[in-house]
């Protein structure tokens, strides 16, 4: 079985040294100090190590089966779920009102990534539960807070999101799922949705769907679509269930990956539902739950590499194989140790250095959501608006290109199952697809946010990259090696947003560059998280840090970041501005 190890160290390093929460004015980052936090995460690291991490393998082998109507998921998984949930690791940032501890959301965020990293099947069911109270705690009536959050907050009933249908995926004004008024306010939901992670499962007693559909009157395309609340019992209004609700299974999906978690077919035969959020007006609903989704799913995108890296690297310092070009390092033995050859080492500085500026740049994402909620800045909401599709599209198309490196350091060993690896190859590759493809991302960040508001949240973004220069460029060492490449990366990136500019009459120009751009921004994001890491480490090691070593990890990985990840700007600005000529040139019947 692989090995885990929650990343205690560079966790509290994150969150003290570089995003400094005590001293932060987001109310309730006061009282994160370090023993709180030290006690609450070292608890998650042991949950996740002790209790969720051997169910991994357990959970990819056995997958989840359909059985006379009901979902079955695998061995062990309903009593790790009762642990959690009476652990409560659910609900921590949902409002004590709701049954929750009030908790930042950060923090929240900082303790499911071992989670993550143990179980990522396992763990999704808790994780678009967390979803569905958001979407329910911003848009709901105080009766329907009151009738679904508690339980939903504590997981004793889970949640879902139904968006996809058969023939309509990304483009949900296809959609066909109706529902129909009733005399008493209700609605009868009609139709069929498909690839509904956690759609049905046996360990919680309810599972309640937030499902779009078109009501009558709504009109057509996504401006008809409303959102509503089917839960697969029905609910009476003191809280107990009633009658089994006329949603049904229609299979479990077999599907490449996270096979712990039931993937499932949902049909909605006049099930009954109530209207969540305003009528005709559900894809504004909708989007609280996807956004916080895809803020989840960037995190699976570093977490999942987090321990795919952990194994490589302990691989490479076990395994002998040929000898180091400079001179014997294991001169007793029959080879050297993996570890001492510059590819493989350069592949396990690729690794770590994608994993920790990750980390950095979804918690600093975290913190800017708490922002935005909890003291109401407009600023801070704005760019997260605008990281959202670069967090998601960006970490996870890195965080499977990373963990695919992993494997690749273990050879054959990391393509046959017992080892391990494989699986988290293929529980990564799905993080690049739902929660809208990262194509989809891609065009969001070109097509609607980079130019909303004028372009006011892509500047406070530069903004944010120019003061941490200007903070510490007095540091020539820190200057020459970390931020100067961040200046030329940043360049880069709003070069190519000129060139979006200036071709806005043509927008395929923009659209055939629209992934490249997100790469861009994604770099130079994880440089941003590099410089101020770096800057934190310069600091601690100044002020006589006992753990030097770490600190002095962290400098020697963040010159690597900048000399090996930054310069790859370059390229993609080339890309960009060939322009859409040579991706549209060949017409659609030949391909």
């Amino acid at each position: 079985m692989p090995l885990y190890a929650a990343p205690l160290k560079d966790q509290f390093f994150v969150l003290h040294d570089v995003l400094g929460v005590e001293a932060s004015d987001v109310p309730g980052y006061a009282d994160l100090g370090r023993d709180t936090t030290e006690a609450i995460l070292s608890e998650a690291g042991k949950v996740a190590a002790d209790l969720l991490l051997p169910l991994n393998p357990m959970g990819d082998r056995e997958g989840c089966r359909l059985e006379n109507g009901v979902v079955r998921t695998p061995p062990g998984f309903k009593e790790a779920f009762r642990e959690v949930r009476e652990g409560g690791w659910t609900s921590m940032d949902v409002p004590e009102a709701w049954g929750g501890q009030g908790l930042p959301y950060l923090l929240h965020t900082a303790a499911q990534e071992p989670m993550v990293s143990a179980n990522m099947a396992f763990q999704m069911y808790q994780g678009l539960t967390h979803g569905a109270v958001s979407a329910i705690l911003l848009h709901g009536t105080e009766a329907q807070k009151a009738r679904w959050l508690p339980r939903l907050a504590s997981c004793e009933w889970t949640g879902t999101m139904n968006l996809t249908e058969p023939h309509a995926g990304t483009d949900l004004g296809l959609m066909r799922t109706r529902a129909e008024p009733q005399p008493d306010g209700g609605y009868l939901v009609t139709g069929q949705k498909i690839f509904i992670s956690a759609g049905d499962h046996d360990m919680a007693d309810n599972v309640v769907h937030l499902v779009l559909a078109k009501a009558p009157g709504g009109g057509e395309g996504t401006r008809g679509i409303s959102l509503f609340i089917v839960p697969k019992f029905e609910v009476h209004e003191d809280g107990s269930l009633g009658a089994r609700n006329g949603v049904s299974v229609g299979k479990v999906e077999e599907k490449m990956g996270i096979h712990g978690n039931a993937t499932c077919v949902m049909n909605y035969d006049g099930a009954r539902g109530e209207l969540l959020g305003e009528l005709h007006k559900g894809m504004r609903a909708m989007f609280t739950m996807m956004n916080e989704a895809r803020l989840g799913v960037a995190l699976q995108g570093y977490a999942v590499a987090a321990i795919a890296y952990q194994n490589a690297a302990q691989y490479a310092r076990d395994r002998l194989q040929g000898r180091d070009a400079t001179g014997a390092r294991n001169p007793a033995g029959a080879a050297d140790p993996l570890v001492v050859h510059p590819d493989v080492r350069r592949s396990l500085m690729d690794q770590r250095a994608f994993v920790e500026g990750a980390r950095a740049f979804t918690y600093w994402g975290a913190s800017l959501m708490d922002r935005a909620h909890r003291l109401g800045d407009a600023r801070a909401e704005a760019l997260v608006s605008l990281l959202t599709p670069v967090l998601k599209g960006f970490q996870t198309d890195q965080g499977f290109a990373m963990t695919v490196q992993a494997q690749q350091v273990l050879g054959g060993h990391g393509y046959v199952e017992e080892w391990g690896m494989s699986q988290y190859v293929r529980d990564a590759r799905i993080a690049m697809i739902y929660e809208g493809a990262n194509g989809i991302q891609a065009l969001d960040l070109v097509g609607r946010k980079l130019a909303q508001d004028g372009g006011a949240a892509f500047m406070a973004f530069l903004d944010e990259v120019k003061a941490t220069i200007r903070e510490h460029e007095g540091d020539e060492a820190l200057k020459a090696s970390v931020l100067d490449p961040l200046k030329a990366a940043s360049k880069d990136l709003q070069a190519a947003a000129a060139f979006f500019l200036d071709n806005a009459r043509a927008p395929n120009a923009a659209l055939a560059g629209s992934t490249d751009f997100l790469h861009m921004m994604g770099h130079v994001g994880l440089g941003l998280m590099w410089a101020r890491m770096a800057a934190a480490s310069r600091k601690a090691l100044a002020e006589g840090a006992p753990d030097r070593d770490f600190h002095e990890a962290k400098l020697a990985t963040a010159r690597y970041h900048a000399a090996r990840a930054l310069p790859l700007t370059g390229a993609l600005l080339q890309r960009i501005r060939s322009g859409a000529e040579p991706v549209m040139a060949l017409p659609a019947e030949a391909f």
